[in-house]
């Protein structure tokens, strides 16, 4: 039998797990309503359809709230722009809001920027629903970069000041490269590292546990981004398969490995965990 290793803080972070419960709480006490959710809850593919076999209604836009029904709509984790707000309020859509708690930190961070006159700097993944929503609280002017090259190509302006965000999930050692290269720059400079603790940790137990094992395997959401961040921290230490279920890994040939390291994204459910984990031990 293979040693299963699994790292700590795999699996739902406080924001997932608020959202989920909140959801679920507003399937099982609203059963005569119709409850939307505006875009996929979490970025987990089977979590999400659970939920859907429960009643949900994921929807891409607004528009889509069948108004002559009586109905609310799921604000996800992710957050959205406050224009989704206004857009709610005037069409008289009652909202649940599962935004997390850090991430509504965020919003309130750079409209305070914006509105002081600040231009704002977004660390993260311009097309990511978390960024897009932080972007659309700063009325739509961030400057948006997710690698140091491109901060490097961009010509500040030295005559203003500026205030650095990030992503929740965003790789920390990238947050901390792109920050050392700014302050060479001599710029007006405010920092606010709004890296979510719970990515921060779940992150250097991934490191260290690539480190102890001979392959890691990594559950989460094919476009789950702190998924696919721990997938990159990982393979850069050791061999690293990327999973979003066991069935996944049917193909795979673990026989030249005895040490196996198991970590999981932040949107991966318990239970899907745990199968992966059983499937390992019986390779």
């Amino acid at each position: 039998m293979k040693e299963v290793l699994i790292a700590e803080n795999a699996g739902f972070c406080f924001g997932v797990k608020r959202a989920m419960n909140m959801a679920q709480k507003e399937l099982e006490e609203k059963k005569d309503i119709s409850v939307y959710a505006l875009g996929p809850l979490i970025h987990n593919k089977q979590a999400v359809e659970k939920y859907e076999n429960m009643g949900l209604i994921t929807i891409d836009k607004i528009d889509d709230v069948n108004q002559n029904l009586e109905s609310e709509m799921i604000i996800r984790s992710h957050g959205v722009p406050k224009i989704t707000y206004d857009e709610a309020e005037s069409k008289s859509i009652d909202i649940v809001d599962t935004t997390c708690p850090f991430v509504k930190k965020i919003h309130y961070i750079v409209s305070k920027g914006e509105e002081e006159n600040k231009s704002i700097i977004l660390l993260g993944d311009s097309n990511h629903p978390e960024v897009i929503g932080i972007n659309g609280w700063c009325k739509d002017k961030a400057i948006i970069f997710k690698e140091l090259e491109e901060v490097k190509d961009y010509d500040f302006d030295k005559t203003k000041e500026y205030l650095v965000v990030s992503q929740t999930t965003m790789n920390e050692k990238n947050f901390d490269n792109i920050i050392e290269y700014l302050e060479t720059l001599g710029l007006k400079l405010s920092v606010k590292n709004t890296i979510c603790s719970a990515t921060r940790v779940r992150q250097q137990a991934a490191r260290e546990l690539s480190q102890k094992v001979d392959v890691m395997v990594v559950i989460g959401g094919k476009h789950s981004s702190n998924t696919q961040k721990l997938v990159k921290i990982c393979s850069e230490i050791v061999d690293t398969i990327s999973i979003e279920t066991k069935e996944d890994m049917k193909d795979v040939d673990f026989s030249g490995y005895n040490k196996i390291g198991v970590t999981a994204g932040a949107s991966t459910p318990d239970w899907i965990i745990e199968e992966a984990i059983e499937f390992l031990k019986t390779c």
